[in-house]
């Protein structure tokens, strides 16, 4: 991947200069008066994606809410919807290994999930190595003036982001990778195969430097907004139930892919009854067409939304090492 390093070198000296005066940032989401599991990690840094509020705000923003869902003291499941500041949650490694993840997790298009695909991955990460950044991302269904492309939107912003402040992190900028999950995995492709895409206007120096990822692992992802594959709740969310088949196709990531997308990771199970596998299976032609390095695991079993926990006892749950051991392939994990 190709940095324009005076660009980055010019937003690095800005970024030293300003350090000490950065705004305090966004909480990341939280339930009010809710416990948290002892012992987990929780994020204590968020970054802000738009220091002056995000663009294209209606004239009525809606009221970011937090739902706890699980019954169990000792887990966590909590999703965010209505996001009006973007951010990202932070894990911090003990001893950095000089790489970036940028985290999307999924929720449908509806909400953002907070740990199930977002923090329990972020620790994770940050227990190798890895500098975790989870994206909490505008929602399209909330009328922002970007539509469709507001979650692409956040996340070639926080691509950029991590790049400026790679030496507050102890990151190398050119290996700043993607991960998402279901929508979130969307997210994930979209940005991997559209992060030359103007979606937005820049309005500092990071946006001077690429949003293109060094590689990209969308898991259990929606990928085709076109019947009978697209996910149906998130299709609805991202283009309407009447889209029409020029929309349809500028908002599926398998007929977007460019002769230089990063390098793919892509797993799905072939039970999953929500998002059906064939949409791995289509970005991964699409791929293998345009000669892009792609490596593609299926599992007979795992369902929808397995993330971490929900693997544990399966065959599924080797999926973040086999990830990690391509990760190192590829020069993202050294």
């Amino acid at each position: 991947m190709t940095i324009d390093r005076r660009s980055f070198m010019a937003a690095s000296l800005v970024s030293a200069v300003t350090a000490g005066k950065v705004a305090a940032q966004t909480p990341p989401p939280f339930v009010a008066g809710g416990a948290l599991p002892p012992g987990l990690p929780q994020p204590s840094e968020t970054i802000d994606l738009w220091p002056r509020g995000a663009p294209g705000m209606r004239a009525k923003p809606p009221v970011e809410m937090v739902q706890e869902r699980s019954t169990d003291a000792l887990v966590t499941d909590r999703a965010v919807a209505g996001i009006v500041r973007p951010r990202m949650a932070v894990f911090r490694p003990d001893r950095p290994n000089g790489a970036a993840v940028l985290i999307t997790p999924g929720g449908g298009y509806r909400w953002v999930v907070v740990d199930k695909e977002g923090y329990e991955m972020g620790r994770w990460l940050a227990a190798r190595g890895f500098t975790a950044f989870v994206l909490f991302y505008r929602l399209p269904g909330d009328g922002w003036a970007a539509g469709p492309d507001v979650a692409l939107a956040d996340a070639q912003r926080a691509t950029r982001l991590i790049r400026h402040r790679a030496r507050d992190y102890a990151i190398d900028p050119e290996r700043v990778s993607a991960m998402g999950f279901s929508a979130g995995g969307h997210v994930c492709a979209d940005l991997a195969t559209r992060f030359a895409a103007s979606v937005y206007e820049g309005i500092d120096a990071a946006d001077r430097l690429s949003a293109k990822p060094h590689s990209a692992a969308p898991i259990y992802p929606v990928v085709s907004m076109t019947a009978p594959d697209a996910h149906a709740g998130s299709r609805e969310m991202l283009v309407g139930k009447t889209a029409s088949p020029a929309l349809e196709a500028t908002h599926s990531p398998h007929l977007n892919v460019p002769a230089n997308a990063p390098p793919f990771f892509l797993l799905h199970a072939e039970d999953d009854e929500s998002v059906p596998v064939n949409n791995t299976l289509l970005l991964r032609a699409a791929l293998k067409e345009k000669k892009v390095r792609v490596e593609t695991h299926l599992f007979e079993c795992g369902g929808h939304g397995f993330g971490l926990r929900k693997a544990i006892g399966k065959p599924v749950e080797v999926w973040p090492d086999l990830w990690r051991a391509w990760a190192r392939t590829t020069g993202l994990a050294l």
